[in-house]
């Protein structure tokens, strides 16, 4: 072929490439809207479980330049943070954002997805869900419920809880009144408490009125904004109930099996950073907080005593028990769980514990 003729046939060639390649490029830019509605049990602002499902819609939407464009609601801005569930297994909204534990009542695998007592610490439930098996019990639970769930938070290990007298043996918890959701509260009602569970916007009024004995929520830095100490002085620790609290982001499992596989992992990855920023945030501002509580309020920090949770540690077997007797996926999920703690708890004892209790002797902290 002469160069010239070469030349003129590659001149016609390349306008058609480009008209091909426009025409498979218009439907990446022209890319329909996704509208994504995410209700929370938490109030709006409330630092780190509110303002973290905050960040977690705003990054949704930004990572796809408002694509997917995201309306969030915090309680009782569009439903009541214990209907959140109801409304996006319905289809009304398309996400939540919670501590699915708040579900046992539907089922007791849901609290194995946030904490239950002497579980897993934070490392250890990311790697249970992620390469233990946990994220493909999740999804045969919530698939029954038409839910998609992933990670999307985390509080770590919580304190015991606030009280108005002190707790010296198991004995002082009958007749308790005290807000503690999930497989930690059932433990309690083992002990004679009597376990009472409501959103976190209306804990501070009920302890104020008497209504509650004493309750927990989370750690120094939320408890102090909640102001727990106007009404309870004693502050115990660590929490049995609660080693590493996940939060979810539970989704409608319909409107998730339409999106595109780049929309499912976009999400997915912002679920995965907030799951890690937020427990960063709880670490960095905690000490603090419970050093300004102990200080300016008169906060009277108390550790529970082995006998007390050797009693925790009695009740909570019995707690298991009947979990585990609910249904053929409660005992399956029970069972993954038990693998997990034995297995993350044996290598952890030689690796993070190990060194933690080295570095605090050799420092005399």
């Amino acid at each position: 072929m002469k160069r010239r003729e070469f030349i003129k046939k590659a001149g016609v060639t390349v306008p058609v490439a480009a008209a091909a390649a426009t025409a498979l490029a218009a439907p990446a830019v022209a890319q329909k809207r996704i509208d994504m509605v995410i209700v929370s049990t938490w109030p709006r602002d409330f630092p780190g479980l509110g303002t973290g499902a905050q960040r977690l819609a705003q990054r949704i939407n930004d990572m796809t330049d408002g694509r997917i464009a995201v309306q969030y609601f915090a309680a009782k801005e569009r439903v009541g943070a214990f209907d959140s569930f109801d409304e996006v297994a319905s289809g009304n909204a398309q996400a939540y954002h919670a501590a699915d534990y708040y579900w046992k009542g539907k089922h007791p695998g849901w609290a194995y997805f946030t904490a239950v007592p002497f579980g897993l610490s934070y490392t250890e439930i990311n790697a249970w869900i992620r390469f233990g098996g946990g994220q493909e019990l999740w999804d045969e639970l919530a698939g029954g419920f038409g839910l998609k769930c992933v990670m999307a938070g985390n509080t770590g290990c919580q304190m015991g809880g606030w009280f108005n007298k002190e707790i010296n043996s198991a004995d002082d918890f009958k007749g308790l009144k005290m807000r503690i959701p999930g497989l930690g509260g059932d433990v309690l009602a083992k002990l004679g408490a009597s376990p009472v569970s409501i959103p976190g916007g209306q804990i501070y009024e009920n302890l104020v009125s008497g209504a509650i004995d004493a309750t927990e929520w989370v750690g120094p830095w939320n408890d102090s904004f909640m102001k727990f100490y106007e009404a309870a002085k004693y502050y115990y620790y660590p929490g049995m109930h609660e080693p590493g609290s996940m939060l979810a982001m539970g989704m409608n499992a319909s409107w998730w099996g339409k999106l595109s596989k780049t929309d499912r992992i976009i999400i997915e990855a912002a679920a995965a950073m907030e799951n890690d920023v937020m427990m960063s945030e709880f670490n960095a501002k905690s000490g603090a907080a419970l050093v300004k509580l102990i200080n300016d309020h008169g906060v009277k920090l108390r550790k529970f005593n082995d006998d007390v949770y050797d009693s925790f540690g009695e009740a909570a077997e019995e707690v298991f028990d009947d979990v585990s007797s609910h249904s053929p996926l409660a005992g399956k999920i029970h069972a993954s769980f038990l693998a997990a703690r034995k297995d993350l708890g044996a290598w952890s004892k030689i690796s993070d514990q190990a060194f933690v209790a080295q570095r605090n002797r050799v420092l005399g902290v």
